[in-house]
């Protein structure tokens, strides 16, 4: 296996692992994070919010 394609299962491995929803989720939360910011609204409130919400629908997953 290439060096490329061993660094590249590594980091989609670390970044996604076995849920692949939750990973989505944390990046459509950065993203809005971001469109947030950019409209100068304060956007701290969206990442705990965002965590708080993944977490529960990656636990709900897992549990059924």
């Amino acid at each position: 296996m290439s060096r490329l394609a061993a660094f590249s299962r590594f980091w989609w491995g670390f970044v996604v692992g076995d849920d692949w929803v939750a990973a989505a989720g944390v990046v459509l939360a950065l993203v809005a994070t971001g469109v947030v910011a950019a409209a100068h609204v304060a956007a701290w409130w969206l990442m705990p919010l965002a965590v708080i919400v993944v977490l529960g629908v990656s636990l709900q997953r897992a549990t059924r």
